[in-house]
C-alpha cells in the first residue's frame, strides 16, 4: 500500500499510554480540578466508545472529565531569527509548550541550531506550501522540476492571499505535495531532530481533504501526531480514537483588532473561560524591531503582543489560579503513533528527492 492509499484508510489503533506532563499546569492527568464554571462540552466534539458513551480527547490522554487542558504551540519558527528567538523564549521562560518549524524558510538553519542545543523543547514540522508575501522568497526543498504544480509564475510558492491559496489548491498534484512534504520532514531528520507532530502554514487542515489524508498517512509512517481542527477531519480522527482539539481552535492572527490592543486582558479572559477538554492555541511570537515592522507591517503587533503575554507573570498566574494543565504534542503523538520512534526510524524507502 503506498502513502496515498494508506491516507484513505486512517487505520491507526490507539493504545493506553502513560506520560509525564510537561508545561505550566498544576495537576496530573488523573487529577480532578475544581473551577467556578464547568462548561458544557457538546457530544459531537467527543469520542464515542463502543458502549455509546462519549469521551473527550483530554480523557484519552489520561485526564479527568473536568480537566481543562491547553496546548500552546508557537507557529512559524524558521521564518526569521526574530521569530526563532521569541519562540524559544516563550517556551523556556513563558507558558508556551511547543513550537512548529518551517523548514523552507531562510532562518530554518538558525532555528535547528537553537533546537539542537535544547533537546527538551518539543517541536513539529510546520508544513509549508505558501509564502506570506511577495517579499518572501520561499520555495520548495524538493527540486523545482519535480514539484512544478506547487509554484507560481515566479518559481516560488504562491502568496498566501485568498487568490493565491485558491490557485495553489486548484493545481497542486498529490504526488508533488507528498514529495515536498517528505523533503520538509526529512530536512529535520537529516540533522538528527525528532519532531512530535505535523501542522500546516496558512492552509487550515491542509486546505483539501486529500492533503489532510496524505498528511495523516505520512504522520503514521514517521510516528507523529497531526494538528486537525476542522471538519470533516476532526470527525474522522475522533472515529479512529485519535485525540484532536475538543474545543474551538484559537489562532492568534484571527483575533479582532481591538483584542490585539488589549491582548493581555483578552488572553486572560479566554483562559478563565477555557472549557473542559483539550484546547489548542496557535500563537505567533516575535521580537519586534524596526526591521521586523518593515518585514511584516500588518502583522507585527500580533507577534509582539503574543510574545509579551506568553512570557508575562500574568499568564503564569492565570494558569495557576485556574488549574489549567499545559501540555505539548508528545502525549498526542503517543496515541496517534504508538510504538513508533522517529529518531530511530530508517530513511523512507519511498523517499526520492
Amino acid at each position: 500500500m503506498d502513502t496515498r492509499q494508506e491516507a484513505a484508510a486512517w487505520t491507526r489503533t490507539p493504545k493506553d499510554q502513560q506520560w509525564v506532563k510537561w508545561g505550566g499546569g498544576t495537576g496530573s492527568p488523573d487529577t480532578r480540578f475544581t473551577r467556578r464554571d464547568t462548561a458544557r462540552i457538546d457530544t459531537h466534539l467527543s469520542h464515542t466508545t463502543t458502549s455509546g458513551a462519549t469521551r473527550l480527547s483530554s480523557e484519552l490522554l489520561g485526564f479527568s472529565l473536568e480537566a481543562r487542558v491547553l496546548l500552546v504551540n508557537c507557529d512559524d519558527m524558521g521564518m526569521h531569527t526574530a521569530v526563532n528567538t521569541a519562540v524559544v523564549d516563550s517556551v523556556e521562560r513563558g507558558i508556551a509548550s511547543s513550537c512548529s518549524l518551517m523548514t523552507p524558510c531562510p532562518a530554518a538553519d538558525h532555528a535547528m541550531r537553537l533546537l539542537s542545543r535544547r533537546p527538551e523543547v518539543p517541536f513539529g514540522v510546520h508544513l509549508t506550501l505558501v509564502r506570506d508575501s511577495r517579499r518572501h522568497s520561499w520555495g520548495p526543498l524538493a527540486p523545482r522540476e519535480r514539484v512544478p504544480s506547487l509554484l507560481d509564475d515566479t518559481g516560488w510558492f504562491f502568496v498566501a492571499t485568498p487568490e493565491g491559496r485558491a490557485r495553489l489548491l486548484a493545481q497542486a498534484r498529490p504526488e508533488e505535495i507528498e514529495r515536498e512534504f517528505r523533503a520538509q520532514i526529512e530536512a529535520v531528520a537529516a540533522v538528527g531532530h525528532a519532531p512530535t507532530h505535523l501542522d500546516f502554514h496558512c492552509l487550515a487542515d491542509g486546505g483539501r481533504d486529500d492533503i489532510l489524508d496524505l498528511t495523516v498517512a505520512l504522520a503514521a509512517e514517521y510516528g507523529l501526531a497531526v494538528r486537525v481542527w476542522l471538519e470533516p477531519g476532526c470527525g474522522k480522527a475522533r472515529r479512529q480514537g485519535l485525540p484532536v482539539a475538543d474545543n474551538a481552535f484559537l489562532d492568534s492572527f484571527s483575533l479582532e483588532a481591538q483584542d490585539i490592543e488589549g491582548k493581555a486582558a483578552r488572553y486572560a479572559q479566554l483562559l478563565s473561560e477555557l472549557p473542559a477538554g483539550l484546547s489548542e492555541w496557535a500563537v505567533h511570537p516575535a521580537i519586534v524591531d524596526e526591521e521586523w515592522r518593515t518585514i511584516e507591517p500588518a502583522g507585527w503587533r500580533v507577534r509582539q503582543s503574543d510574545h509579551h503575554f506568553l512570557t508575562s507573570d500574568q499568564a503564569a498566574e492565570v494558569l495557576q489560579r485556574e488549574g489549567i494543565d499545559v501540555i505539548d504534542y508528545r502525549p498526542l503523538q503517543r496515541v496517534w503513533s504508538p510504538a513508533r520512534d522517529f529518531a530511530s526510524r530508517p530513511p523512507s524507502p519511498n523517499h526520492r528527492s
